[in-house]
């Protein structure tokens, strides 16, 4: 699934305080700018959180990336660094740069990432 993309900075804003370039909140990728739907490595991140949220069957996808967010916060009282270790996270950073990795990537395979 590529994703429904639409161009907000103001949902990129609300759902990442202004941290964000790009959010996906299921089925629809938001983008701050127009120029960002040029940018393949973005667009690729953002569908792998796509394929992440299908296979957890979206609502349970954003409850687990909340608590892990959560849990990551406390433990290292650091926003950015809770948010680079949520698994999801880690795996959309890990393979952003293969265009080929969402037709290769086996399902669960966040799960190596906690």
């Amino acid at each position: 699934m590529k994703g429904k993309i639409f161009i907000s900075k103001f949902w990129t804003k609300v759902f990442s305080i202004g941290k964000a370039d790009a959010i996906t909140i299921f089925p629809f990728i938001f983008l701050r700018t127009p120029n960002q739907k040029y940018d393949k490595i973005l667009l690729n991140h953002e569908r792998i959180h796509i394929a992440q949220a299908l296979e957890l069957f979206v609502i349970p996808f954003y409850i687990w990336y909340l608590l892990e967010f959560l849990i990551r916060f406390l433990k290292y009282r650091n926003f950015d660094k809770a948010y680079l270790n949520i698994c999801f996270e880690r795996e959309a950073y890990a393979n952003q740069n293969d265009k080929y990795y969402l037709y290769n990537r086996k399902l669960w395979s966040f799960l190596r990432y906690l």
